[in-house]
C-alpha cells in the first residue's frame, strides 16, 4: 500500500478581479512508496513547487485529494492542521528556518516542545541522530556561529526528531557549496536506506542523481519519472540530464528503468 498517493491533482490560481486564471497543476496523479525517496524536478514555473506545498499541506487543491497512509489531508480542518503536520511530516527548507536566538539543539527541539514531548524523550532521540548528522559537538552553538552545511544538517535533525512518516525537502542543497551539498545528501541517503521516506523538490542534477526515483513535471503534468534500479549515480545523473534536455525541447518521453 502506497504511503503517499496523489490523485487526479488540480490548481488555478484565480486574479483578485477574477479576470486570468492561471492552471499551475493539471491532473497530476502518482503514488510514493514507504522507504522511497523520490526527486521532483521541472523548469521553474513548471508546478513542482505547488505540488510540493499542497503534498505538505501548506496550500490547498483547486480539485483531487492528496491521501497520507489513506487520510485525505486537503479535507482536514484548518485548526488541526498544523498539529497533523507536526506529527506527521518533517520539513527540510533551503533557508534552514533556523531561530538564530535559539542554540541548534533547541532549535532541534522546538517540534517536540511544542508537542510537548517530555524532555528525557528528547535527549534520547537527539543523540544517535545528532551523531548521525555529525553535529554532536555543535549543539550548543548558535545558528550564526557555524557554517550554512552545519545549519542544514541541523535542519535536517529537526525534522526528523519527529520520527515523520514523510521528510519534504524544498531545494535543501540550495544554498550550499558543492561539499557541504554532497555530505547532506548522502546523508540524506543514509537515513533512507534506514527506511526513512523523503520527497525532494531540486533543480540540481546532483542532488536527483542521489534519490531512488525522479518525477519530472511540465506544464502542471507529469511528463516522466526514471527508477534508478540497477543504475549508478552517474548513469543515473546521465539518465536525468538527458530527460531534462527532452522536456526543455518539448519531447515525447517514456518512463525509464
Amino acid at each position: 500500500m502506497a504511503l503517499l498517493e496523489i490523485k487526479n491533482l488540480k490548481k488555478v490560481y484565480t486574479s483578485r478581479m477574477g479576470g486570468m486564471k492561471v492552471c499551475a497543476l493539471n491532473d497530476v496523479s502518482f503514488s510514493v512508496e514507504k522507504g522511497e525517496y523520490v526527486a521532483i524536478m521541472g523548469e521553474s514555473g513548471s508546478g513542482k513547487t505547488t505540488l510540493l506545498n499542497i503534498m505538505a499541506s501548506l496550500d490547498k487543491p483547486s480539485a483531487g485529494s492528496v491521501l497520507l497512509e489513506n487520510q485525505d489531508i486537503t479535507a482536514i480542518r484548518q485548526r488541526d492542521i498544523c498539529a497533523f503536520r507536526r506529527d506527521n511530516m518533517g520539513f527540510v527548507f533551503q533557508d534552514f528556518n533556523l531561530l538564530d536566538t535559539l542554540t541548534l539543539q533547541d532549535n532541534i527541539f522546538l517540534p517536540l516542545v511544542l508537542a510537548q514531548v517530555p524532555y528525557q524523550e528528547m535527549y534520547n532521540r537527539l543523540s544517535p541522530l545528532a551523531q548521525k548528522l555529525e553535529i554532536q559537538g555543535l549543539l550548543e552553538k548558535y545558528p550564526y556561529e557555524v557554517s550554512g552545511g552545519q545549519k542544514q544538517r541541523a535542519a535536517a535533525a529537526r525534522a526528523l526528531i519527529t520520527q515523520p512518516k514523510i521528510v519534504f525537502a524544498d531545494e535543501p542543497t540550495g544554498a550550499l557549496d558543492s561539499r557541504a551539498a554532497d555530505k547532506l545528501l548522502s546523508l540524506f541517503a543514509k537515513v533512507n536506506e534506514e527506511g526513512q521516506t523523503i520527497l525532494m523538490v531540486t533543480h540540481s542534477i546532483s542532488a536527483a542523481s542521489h534519490a531512488r526515483r525522479v518525477l519530472f513535471i511540465k506544464d502542471g503534468n507529469v511528463f516522466n519519472q526514471i527508477y534508478r534500479g540497477a543504475h549508478t549515480k552517474e548513469e543515473m545523473y546521465k539518465l536525468i540530464s538527458d530527460t531534462l534536455t527532452l522536456l526543455h525541447m518539448g519531447g515525447d518521453a517514456n518512463e525509464k528503468e
